[in-house]
């Protein structure tokens, strides 16, 4: 029996398939979507039809969407990988031209009613990309210098094209979850210990080269990173945002004001309420004991994602589980260390709880793909 026939005799098939669902981690991301729910109303006064409707609408979409993902065979996403990736960098290069231009960055497709944004799509076709490289590549030839630099040149491209839209906040996420894949598949740490090395001879060319026509961020990077070190040397502009942030952040106190009563949020001081700042909003109306709450539901949301990765033997399943749950991981540590005054402001949301389109459809499919992985598990 080859190995292929041996994957399809030992996958579930029918009726088996629902029942080989991980619900846990569906009733997980069903309940991290809801605190989301929850605050949207509350940063809308109480209507619900503002921001919270929209997004229950979407997740309902994404649900269906993770679903059908889920029910497909493993092995046929790993057969897509290289078409996904593809098919992202077209779409990041179709921004490029014809893309929708919002907040000073061109990031969107305008598609009839529907906006997408690829930099999204790119996360997770990236990560599918290299669990597949990984998966054929002889596991011998990890670290050798040849086949270490084909991942890097996958990860290297997307990035690249993120950052011309500029969206820099996103293009530090792929390049994270990139070195992260490459990690978990047992590329040599001399590698990163070089690439180290080099993040601090870049961020030296950076600031050196501010104010010349060769700088490599736009004035308003550098001004996001001016705030980060000094809020409080333009409290009303360029530190407002980071400094109303922080008051909500800490007047909650340990069980918060309560709901629809967070002072910040309720008279327009906290900016981005909605999306990249509702955590403060979260934290300002139900005290440490509700963020404490919210982190424990994504620690377990990452937990269930590694502990299917472990019980997976197929090289594939578990590397695209770990990356989506890397992905999950980096996306929610970056927007925290934002809104909490830890990181410049680099307009990363909240997964599962910010308002957004894409965001959230883009990780319910990632989801699926983890729930393709855990159903269809060599067994």
């Amino acid at each position: 029996m080859s190995f292929l026939e041996y994957r399809v005799k030992t996958a579930p098939t029918g009726l088996a398939k629902v029942l080989h669902i991980n619900w846990a981690l569906v009733l997980l991301v069903t309940a991290t979507a809801s605190v989301g729910w929850l605050m949207l109303t509350s940063v809308a006064g109480g209507d619900i039809d503002t921001w919270a409707g929209p997004q229950m609408k979407r997740f309902a979409v994404g649900l269906v969407l993770m679903f059908s993902v889920a029910f497909v065979p493993i092995w046929f996403w790993r057969n897509m990988a290289g078409l996904a990736y593809i098919v992202s960098l077209a779409l990041l290069v179709v921004v490029e031209f014809f893309g929708t231009v919002g907040m000073g960055a061109q990031r969107w497709i305008a598609l009839g009613p529907v906006v997408l944004q690829p930099s999204e799509m790119a996360k997770v076709t990236l990560v599918m990309m290299l669990a597949a490289y990984y998966d054929w590549l002889d596991p011998k030839k990890v670290s050798r210098p040849l086949w270490v630099l084909l991942p890097v040149l996958i990860i290297l491209v997307p990035t690249a094209l993120v950052v011309i839209q500029p969206n820099l906040g996103t293009a530090l996420l792929l390049l994270m979850v990139g070195a992260a894949v490459m990690f978990l598949a047992g590329v040599s740490l001399w590698y990163f210990g070089v690439v180290a090395a080099m993040g601090v001879g870049a961020v030296f060319s950076v600031f050196s080269l501010r104010g010349t026509p060769w700088q490599f961020l736009h004035d308003y990077q550098y001004r996001r990173i001016d705030t980060f070190f000094d809020p409080t040397a333009d409290p009303l502009g360029a530190g407002y945002n980071i400094i109303q942030a922080k008051i909500a952040l800490g007047s909650g106190g340990w069980a918060g004001k309560g709901f629809m009563q967070g002072t910040q949020s309720r008279l327009n001081f906290l900016p981005e309420k909605h999306t990249d700042f509702i955590f403060n909003t979260l934290a300002e109306e139900f005290g440490f004991v509700g963020a404490a709450s919210l982190l424990v539901l994504y620690a377990l949301v990452i937990a269930f994602c590694v502990a299917s990765a472990m019980q997976n033997r197929d090289r594939f399943s578990s590397l695209l589980i770990l990356g989506i749950a890397a992905n999950f991981f980096f996306y929610l540590a970056v927007n925290l260390s934002m809104v909490m005054g830890m990181a410049p402001v680099v307009g990363v949301p909240l997964p599962l709880v910010s308002y957004g389109g894409s965001a959230m459809l883009v990780l319910m499919v990632a989801f699926g793909l983890v729930q393709s992985a855990h159903v269809h598990r060599l067994r």
